[in-house]
């Protein structure tokens, strides 16, 4: 089990949140894991990504040059890291906000419109937890029940109230089906 992450987007879309969330998932399953932040002087608007890797051996490095998992939740981000995926890596695109397709053959993509699901669903500042689930359940990384366990421990105390919100969230991704 070796999985390298970069999840990207805008910043205020939950990002570094998501990364952070995966990798205390993985601490959680007992793995190597690293989450390497980063983001741009704007912040909110800006742009925001961040390298997660879990694996069953020592990281040598946080660093993730070409990712066998990108989730691109915005355009900017899927036109400058799309190139960069493995050979028979996987791409995760918010449809809502991304309207074209990969042209990439050798990758598996999979479109989620996280953000209007997120706004159905009215958890409108969510849609980063809702492709979380998504992802998990598709790539394997982790059950359901490792995703409700890390976010327990994720959210902060003074924002207990957010744990059954984002932990609804994560079930509706972790359930869509295309």
């Amino acid at each position: 089990m070796n999985y390298e992450f970069l999840i990207a987007g805008f910043g205020g879309q939950g990002i570094l949140f998501s990364g952070k969330l995966l990798s205390y998932v993985g601490m959680l399953m007992d793995k190597h894991i690293t989450w390497l932040p980063s983001y741009g002087p704007e912040m909110r608007g800006g742009t925001a990504n961040c390298s997660v890797i879990i694996s069953e051996d020592p990281v040598g490095s946080p660093i993730v040059s070409h990712p066998q998992i990108l989730v691109a939740m915005n355009l900017p981000s899927l036109d400058k890291f799309e190139e960069d995926i493995k050979k028979g890596g996987m791409l995760f695109i918010d449809s809502t906000l991304i309207e074209r397709k990969t042209a990439r053959g050798d990758i598996s993509a999979y479109y989620i419109p996280s953000t209007k699901l997120a706004h159905d669903n009215g958890t409108p500042t969510l849609a980063n937890m809702i492709m979380l689930g998504y992802v998990a359940k598709i790539t394997g990384v982790c059950s359901f029940e490792d995703l409700k366990a890390g976010v327990s421990k994720v959210v902060p105390a003074r924002k207990v109230d957010m744990i059954e919100v984002n932990t609804k969230a994560l079930e509706i991704g972790f359930n869509y089906t295309e």
